[in-house]
């Protein structure tokens, strides 16, 4: 028998909860990706937990323990524990009543199995029991975590047809967990990737860029251009974008950067900041990530020091992942170490002193700040004495 072993199973909030629920019998297992990674020695970042008991009764047991309840969707029978050191899911056990490729309705059972077959795939579909921490698997997922294969429960393409987004979850789970890609997936996900336009443009963007913020996705970015599905959720994919992002993530790995899927999103465009932003627009980002796509698909300026630009960028974060993106490699390294950590200095002058130096106010107020701040730039910040001689320099230039 397998059994897991991870840090927070020891929990003792975890451990108190457990208690309430299953004061009368067992109640509950964890359940999906905890037991996934720890099975892999990976720590988790989220626990959930499966069970027999309805979702009313799960919150009247945890309120009557002192444990704040969070009803986050009743309908399908999850609710939210609030501990002190993090919150966990508990979702009753379910099955699927019906499915249209973007919605499940569900009805609740006591049945484990029943509960495992519905999941997505194998290795997503194991059990722990909390007592004794043996893992029950139902449909061979600890084989497939062993031979590093992320393969659908039952039939790829009806599980498919249940819900359209296990297209782009497959792809995610195989850059994050596969080696060897299954066949039958494929050829699924291949037969039936139109499908994936009848989803909300959040949903793709979200899984698109869980796929991309993972160690290495080029490998499962070349399977979806095989499987002709980055036409469907990507049509302005640049003609070279998985060069660009094979590029991309060799520099990354020169300078140790951290992923940044949005870099790596607009890795796969042209450097061309509207088409970027009607990108945006369409997958529905945020403003965050809508400014950031744009600067990071503006080519890199010909002149001027990594600092110099970042000075006249905001915000200032963008710019190192900007570079590795975009400028050229001979300056990749230098530029990369110049600003990491680096704040720019603020520009000391503003427009009382522009007017103390005789110049009449209205619009050659800003222009003449503007071009003391260029040339304060283009000299790599220098101090006050300095820009003071620059600003007689621009101010008498303007007379």
């Amino acid at each position: 028998m397998t059994r897991i072993t991870a840090a927070w199973t020891a929990r003792e909030d975890l451990a108190a909860m457990l208690a309430a629920l299953n004061a009368d019998g067992d109640h509950c297992r964890y359940v999906g990706g905890a037991v996934r990674d720890a099975r892999l020695g990976i720590e988790a970042t989220d626990i959930d937990i499966a069970t027999r008991l309805p979702p009313e009764e799960v919150i009247a047991r945890l309120e009557a323990a002192d444990i704040r309840a969070v009803p986050t969707g009743l309908a399908h029978g999850t609710v939210t524990a609030v501990l002190p050191m993090g919150p966990v899911e508990i979702t009753t056990l379910r099955r699927d009543v019906a499915t249209d490729g973007r919605h499940a309705e569900v009805a609740f059972t006591d049945d484990w199995r029943e509960d495992a077959a519905r999941r997505d795939f194998t290795i997503n579909a194991l059990f722990a029991d909390p007592a004794t921490l043996e893992v029950t698997d139902y449909f061979g997922g600890l084989a497939d975590l062993d031979s590093r294969l992320v393969r659908f429960i039952g039939d790829a393409g009806e599980r498919i047809l249940e819900d359209h987004l296990r297209i782009l979850r497959y792809f995610r789970f195989h850059a994050r967990f596969g080696g060897q890609a299954d066949p039958q997936a494929l050829a699924a996900c291949t037969t039936h990737a139109d499908r994936l336009k009848a989803l909300s443009r959040e949903r793709i963007a979200r899984e698109l860029l869980l796929l991309l913020g993972s160690a290495d996705p080029l490998p499962a970015a070349r399977l979806i251009a095989d499987c002709g599905i980055w036409q469907v959720i990507l049509p302005e994919m640049a003609p070279d974008g998985l060069a660009q992002l094979a590029t991309l993530l060799a520099r990354e790995a020169r300078v140790a950067a951290r992923p940044e899927p949005m870099l790596r999103l607009a890795a796969l465009l042209p450097a061309d900041p509207q088409l970027a932003d009607t990108v945006a627009a369409r997958l529905r980002l945020s403003k965050a990530q809508r400014l950031a796509i744009g600067r990071f698909a503006t080519p890199w300026p010909a002149e001027g020091t990594a600092r110099q630009i970042a000075a006249q960028v905001q915000p200032v974060e963008s710019v190192s992942p900007w570079l590795l993106l975009r400028a050229p490699d001979p300056s990749l390294e230098a530029g990369w170490r110049a600003l990491q950590g680096w704040t720019a200095p603020e520009f000391p002058l503003g427009g009382r002193d522009i007017l103390a130096m005789g110049i009449h106010a209205g619009p050659a107020v800003a222009k003449t700040l503007g071009e003391i701040r260029r040339r304060w730039i283009a000299e790599d910040f220098p101090q006050i004495d300095r820009l003071r001689e620059i600003a007689g320099e621009v101010a008498r230039s303007a007379d």
